[in-house]
């Protein structure tokens, strides 16, 4: 039966047209002749070309599902307005179809887009077929257009959904680490079936078991941003020196993510130490995540990682103007009396104390100012800080010129030791700032048996209070000799 005639043609609920590609056959027969061997760069050389040939098939039928499909009327209706149903990608995809002629071959295969006769665009499988007994002269060739733009479009969706995907990952601010946690879900599986149920008991006794699972995680990918973080040029240096990002810290950081997973927690976040290529601190907020599709394996997971450096140093900052005095760097009052009531609870005996209180301050503020007095200030506080250095012992300015030094621990010789030291780094200073000496008042005591802390700081009080009357009477009659003279 003549496909022309074949009521399969007409009833098939694919597209189907019967085209003529005679003149074609003889274009590529002139072609030869002229030495054409290439025709697929030939073609390319002048697209033109593609154009000629495609204006040379000869439309012979079409079935109604061709009609329905590209919004057509009727035949001379299709016929008629060819040139809007292959526009734009024309040359791209008919090139492949004439190559395959060119080369012999019956049949070819490939996606293109159409547009129906409204501009609905539409992408399809093209398919063609050289019927038999038309092989020499192409006259006679069935093409089939399969509308597959729903399948296509998912297919764009799922694309654009991935490279949306890569674009979060590549370009987030916040450092990601896609890694394979598998093998570690393995050896907790395995835990398990030898009946481990108190999993943070089994690490106190087995520590190693937490390096052995680090050693585990395989780092698949890591984006632009933990680049940044840590300083790493690229992803292999960083990669090489990840001992030195993870440090010793990783290890209880890590003992806790593994607690986490233990009792099912996928999804889980805390805070952290890591390192900078180059040693720098990183206090970072870290986010573990398994990926849904990954629930069974935990083959990928996601690691978040959140600089919260900047916060961390504000808030060791806040904590240390909660305990110092700015202006000396010293402990403060309230650093103090928190000292002291530790002190007595812990029962730490011997406990000696030094009071310090500096002699003329008023009077040096009145001649030459507030910043003048600060600076003696800041020279005390350096020689405290200096004095207390390597040592459990600790330094307060308890009012304006008054300063306390705690020595738990000290017996009556280690506190001579002090004041000694104390004495020595006065002279020092006194001697770099001859023109404006440091004067001290200085009482100090270690606590008696059975004495409250109370009583001894009471006591070292005392002798500062003689030694500063004293001070202040000396000066009154140098004044009074300077007067009458």
């Amino acid at each position: 039966m003549d496909m022309l005639d074949s009521p399969f043609f007409e009833l098939s609920p694919v597209a189907m047209w019967l085209e003529d590609y005679s003149e074609i056959k003889k274009q590529f027969d002139l072609w030869r002749n002229q030495g054409v061997q290439d025709l697929f760069s030939f073609l390319q050389e002048d697209e033109s070309r593609i154009l000629e040939c495609a204006k040379k098939i000869k439309l012979l039928k079409v079935n109604s599902k061709t009609l329905e499909l590209y919004q057509a009327n009727n035949f001379e209706h299709l016929s008629q307005n060819l040139a809007s149903v292959f526009k734009e990608d024309m040359t791209k995809t008919h090139i492949h179809e004439l190559v395959a002629l060119w080369n012999g071959e019956t049949r070819f295969s490939n996606p293109a887009v159409n547009y129906t006769l409204t501009g609905k665009r539409l992408d399809i499988q093209l398919k063609g077929l050289v019927l038999p007994q038309h092989e020499q002269d192409l006259s006679l060739v069935l093409i089939t257009t399969e509308d597959i733009t729903p399948y296509t479009e998912a297919c764009r969706m799922e694309e654009r959904s991935r490279h949306m995907a890569e674009a979060r990952f590549t370009y987030s601010p916040t450092s990601l680490w896609i890694e394979d946690f598998s093998r570690i879900k393995i050896k907790l599986d395995q835990l398990r079936r030898l009946g481990i149920e108190d999993f943070p008991t089994f690490l106190d006794v087995h520590n190693e078991f937490v390096i052995e699972c680090i050693k585990e995680i395989k780092v698949i990918d890591v984006n632009q941003a933990t680049l940044d973080l840590f300083g790493a040029p690229s992803k292999d240096i960083l990669l090489k020196n990840i001992h030195i990002v993870f440090a010793e810290e990783m290890v209880r950081t890590f003992r806790e993510q593994l607690i986490e997973l233990w009792n099912g927690h996928l999804h889980h976040q805390r805070e952290a130490v890591n390192y900078a290529i180059d040693g720098s601190i990183r206090h970072v907020l870290l986010q573990f995540t398994v990926f849904p599709d990954y629930l069974d394996d935990w083959s990928i997971v996601q690691v978040a990682l959140t600089d919260i450096t900047a916060r961390k140093k504000a808030e060791h900052y806040l904590e240390y103007l909660g305990k110092h005095d700015v202006l000396t760097k010293l402990c403060n009052r309230s650093f103090y009396v928190a000292e002291l009531n530790r002190l007595e609870r812990n029962l730490l005996r011997p406990i000696s104390c030094i009071f310090i209180d500096l002699n003329g301050l008023k009077t040096l503020n009145d001649s030459q100012g507030h910043d003048a007095g600060d600076g003696v200030l800041r020279r005390i506080g350096n020689i405290l800080n200096q004095l207390i250095q390597h040592t459990p012992y600790s330094a307060s300015r308890i009012g304006g010129d008054e300063f306390v030094v705690l020595l738990p621990g000290a017996d009556e010789a280690a506190l001579q030791n002090c004041l000694q030291s104390l004495h020595e780094l006065l002279l020092v200073d006194n001697q770099f700032y001859a023109n404006q000496p440091i004067s001290l008042s200085i009482g100090h005591a270690t606590n008696l048996e059975h004495e409250r802390i109370e009583d001894m700081l009471k006591r070292a009080d005392l002798e500062m209070y003689h030694q500063k009357k004293n001070y202040y009477q000396n000066n009154d009659r140098r004044s009074q000799l300077s007067s009458s003279s």
